[in-house]
């Protein structure tokens, strides 16, 4: 076997490999006599025809089965002869396989960056200072009471104003024809809500129980609807009804539906301690990203094309499921792709070289998850969950589950060991400019 490697680019490598032409005829030759022994032919018995009548048979498919034996064993020879470590999928190239011939192929992938540690202890990292507002605690009471309103009817004689529920009645006209599905006859539409397109709600305001008004208002584009996007149209509305929300009070009563604290004073000891612990993993969570981005600034990594394009990828998906979750059409996240393209390959291209630089961290300072860490872990899980551990470690009995959890173990174990060294400015938050970037 002789081959040799081209240097496409710094990190993208092409390994070329001749397999000589008797290791080529020896597979011919086996996988030849390995569908002899197996196939009935015609007038011979199963095992007996002829080879001869076989190759002309089966000469497309063995050429085939040949290429991609070759190319497995051979492939993995020539790797440990250079040694290299592919971080990509190889893209194969090769002729088909002659009997009487060498048989050559090529391989091109991209290979690990070297990584050197120019700075990593002592970094200077801004964290945000932890300050709770008590007015938060407050907030959540108030969305408690919200979401256990009650209605009832408005008595006196007002308009229509902003929070209340409107029962109305409405037809919708585009260009003087009734617009399909765009009628409703005692619907309880809240005031502020957003339910109905910009400017419905808010032309009902100041409208008593009995009134009629036409509404000029224009469908957003884009719109679900194509073909109704920026078209104007026109709502004749009836306020047939108007009603006011009630929020329940916070008494003992109220409390006890709760099925939490029976104390007005436990109930909020209790939120500000939720509240809390959200707000610290945030501060914390921030801070490791920013921690990481001066890790990368002072230890820049080369990154390999594939894996900034699969990890661009992967952002952009995880980024479109949470905005389709939120309502966003497929033109709005187009858009919203291709305006921020530059801040994803960033994030990604971050992401891509703080892996390698935990990962070289890990194997300086022997940080690498250990089966007594995942162990560990499994019991938190647990404690945590409250799912018996059996099912915690079968979940990650899978490959890719473990090898995820032993990198967030790996990552956990250098940060907290970055974390004795470093240099942390407290400030407000008004003062962090990186909190998004």
């Amino acid at each position: 076997m002789k081959t040799n490697i081209e240097k496409v680019s710094s990190l993208h490598h092409k390994i070329n490999v001749q397999v000589p032409a008797t290791a080529v005829q020896t597979a011919f030759n086996r996988i030849f006599n390995d569908i002899q022994k197996e196939v009935t032919v015609k007038g011979f018995r199963k095992g007996k025809a002829p080879i001869a009548t076989i190759k002309s048979m089966y000469a497309d498919r063995v050429k085939q089965d040949v290429a991609q034996e070759l190319i497995q064993m051979h492939y993995i020879k020539a790797l440990t002869e250079h040694k290299l470590e592919p971080i990509s999928n190889p893209e194969f190239e090769f002729d088909v396989p002659n009997e009487t011939k060498d048989f050559s192929f090529s391989a091109s992938f991209d290979v690990r960056p070297e990584v050197k540690l120019n700075k990593y202890e002592g970094l200077e990292v801004e964290k945000e200072k932890f300050v709770f507002d008590d007015k938060k605690v407050d907030e959540v009471l108030e969305n408690i009471r919200t979401s256990r309103a009650g209605f009832e009817d408005v008595l006196e004689l007002r308009g229509a104003q902003l929070g209340d529920v409107a029962v109305v009645d409405f037809e919708g006209f585009v260009d003087g024809k009734p617009l399909e599905n765009g009628t409703g006859t005692n619907h309880n539409l809240e005031l502020g809500a957003k339910q109905f397109i910009e400017g419905f709600e808010e032309g009902l305001v100041g409208l008593k129980v009995g009134d009629t008004k036409t509404l000029h208002l224009k469908f957003p584009s884009p719109y679900h609807s194509a073909e109704l996007a920026g078209k104007p149209v026109d709502f004749k509305v009836k306020l047939a009804g108007l009603k006011k929300k009630v929020l329940p009070e916070l008494n003992e009563e109220f409390l006890a539906t709760l099925g939490g604290p029976t104390s007005l004073e436990d109930l909020k000891k209790t939120i500000r301690e939720d509240l809390e612990s959200t707000e610290q993993k945030r501060v914390e969570d921030a801070f490791k990203n920013r921690l990481l981005k001066k890790l990368v600034e002072a230890n820049p990594v080369e990154v390999p094309p594939s894996l900034l394009k699969d990890q661009k990828n992967s952002l952009i998906a995880d980024f479109q499921k949470r905005m389709n979750e939120q309502g966003m059409s497929p033109a709005d996240f187009k858009d919203y792709v291709t305006k921020w393209d530059a801040d994803f390959e960033k994030t990604a291209g971050e992401m891509i070289q703080s892996s390698f630089l935990i990962d070289a961290i890990a194997k300086k300072h022997d940080l690498f998850s250990t089966e007594a860490d995942l162990d560990t872990k499994y019991k938190e899980y647990a404690a945590q969950t409250h799912i018996e551990e059996a099912r915690i470690r079968e979940f990650y009995s899978r490959p890719e589950q473990t090898s995820r959890l032993s990198y967030m173990i790996t990552e956990e174990k250098v940060i907290g060991f970055l974390n004795k060294s470093v240099k942390v400015k407290e400030v407000s938050a008004d003062q962090l400019k990186d909190e998004q970037n």
